[in-house]
């Protein structure tokens, strides 16, 4: 059974920092490109950054370019999310997403992905 199992997430202030784990269990995703994406309170979900499966290639949505950090560890099957500079408008619970399938560059679109996270909450006070 594939399992994404995302931590790192809780409160604080603006301008703080965290970092977002996300363990897959259950199959290798080194081939396959992930992604990070987002839901506030009555929004829906929003693409936030995406990692190819070639490493270095990375997409990223305007909101959080030049804050966060999208990279992976495949030897742990693990994918990260370094975000700096928090705002009060990245309140939002966090989902990792995998693509089913390989050797694609990351999607901005949810549906292109087939394997979701749990979740984790965001808050970012001011």
């Amino acid at each position: 059974q594939v399992q994404l199992v995302e931590s790192g997430g809780g409160l604080v202030q603006a301008g703080g920092s965290l970092r977002l784990s996300c363990a897959a269990s259950g199959r290798t995703f080194s081939s396959n490109a992930m992604g990070w994406f987002r839901q506030a309170p009555g929004k829906g979900r929003e693409f936030v950054a995406g990692l190819s499966w070639i490493g270095s290639s990375t997409v990223y949505a305007d909101s959080v370019k030049g804050r966060f950090t999208i990279s992976r560890d495949n030897a742990k099957n693990t994918l990260y999310l370094q975000m700096n500079s928090l705002k009060p408008e990245d309140t939002a619970v966090y989902y990792c997403a995998a693509q089913g399938l390989s050797l694609l560059t990351a999607s901005i679109s949810p549906k292109s992905y087939n394997y979701w996270g749990q979740g984790t909450q965001v808050t970012v006070s001011s």
